[in-house]
């Protein structure tokens, strides 16, 4: 398939890239260009126009955007912080999905954060049954793209799966941090451990979702993606379920 990866030369897009490569063809929209060799269209996600010419010929889109990502305990914020997360995170998002379905293009999957929940639990059970009360902006506003995406499904008869990814690293950190994890003291008070997620692992999800879409329409999920293999603090049945995914890179360790 032809894949937009929006907001794909940022940190996630540019290591999930790699993999996705393997299995389709791919087009970068971004202000800046890609880190790899790939079609490429200069331009914001609040620009109408430069969306149109993105969306043009794709069959389904990865939205990667994210500005000022906080923590799911985080209530720090500025004007800059708060200006900058719901543009590009809600207006931009909304438009994007409203042009997506005029070019025809229905089925993709919307980069989440666990950052959408208090962070200071100790356990998520399912994802229908987590509240959305972050405290940060960032986090809301995610929150919030989220609930853009339900409408698009609901009512435009779209079909979006939602990653609510945690702590996304490339190969070289995942390992050198799962070998040397931070002690305790060094977390803020009543934090439980971060899970981190390794770049193969995320391709993996985001090539589970992209496969998720092309079934049925007017629906979106939203699915828990972090390295927790022992599911110590996150329930990962539905990413088994919906996207036959489970996090496999701690046998690198």
């Amino acid at each position: 398939m032809k894949i937009l990866l929006v907001g794909g030369s940022g940190h996630v897009g540019s290591f999930i890239t790699p993999y996705l490569q393997a299995r389709h063809d791919l087009r970068v929209l971004d202000t800046r260009p890609p880190a790899h060799d790939v079609e490429y269209t200069a331009g914001s996600v609040t620009d109408p126009a430069a969306l149109r010419a993105a969306l043009a010929g794709v069959d389904a889109f990865i939205w990667l955007v994210m500005r000022k990502p906080q923590g799911g305990s985080v209530r720090d914020q500025d004007v800059e912080t708060i200006a900058e997360n719901y543009d590009v995170n809600t207006k931009g998002l909304h438009l994007f999905l409203f042009l997506a379905h005029e070019a025809g293009v229905r089925r993709g999957v919307y980069t989440s954060t666990m950052s959408v929940h208090y962070r200071r639990r100790e356990w998520y059970p399912a994802e229908e049954q987590v509240p959305l009360d972050t405290p940060s902006v960032y986090g809301l506003s995610k929150g919030f793209g989220e609930g853009i995406c339900q409408y698009f499904c609901r009512w435009w008869d779209m079909s979006i799966v939602g990653l609510r990814i945690t702590g996304p690293r490339t190969r070289e950190q995942y390992l050198h941090q799962r070998r040397n994890p931070p002690p305790a003291s060094a977390r803020p008070e009543g934090s439980p451990p971060l899970f981190i997620t390794d770049e193969e692992d995320l391709a993996q999800a985001y090539l589970g979702a992209l496969d998720a879409v092309q079934i049925g329409h007017r629906r979106f999920e939203a699915v828990f993606i972090a390295g927790d293999e022992a599911e110590k603090e996150h329930n990962l049945t539905k990413a088994r379920r919906l996207l036959g995914w489970e996090p496999r890179s701690h046998r690198y360790l």
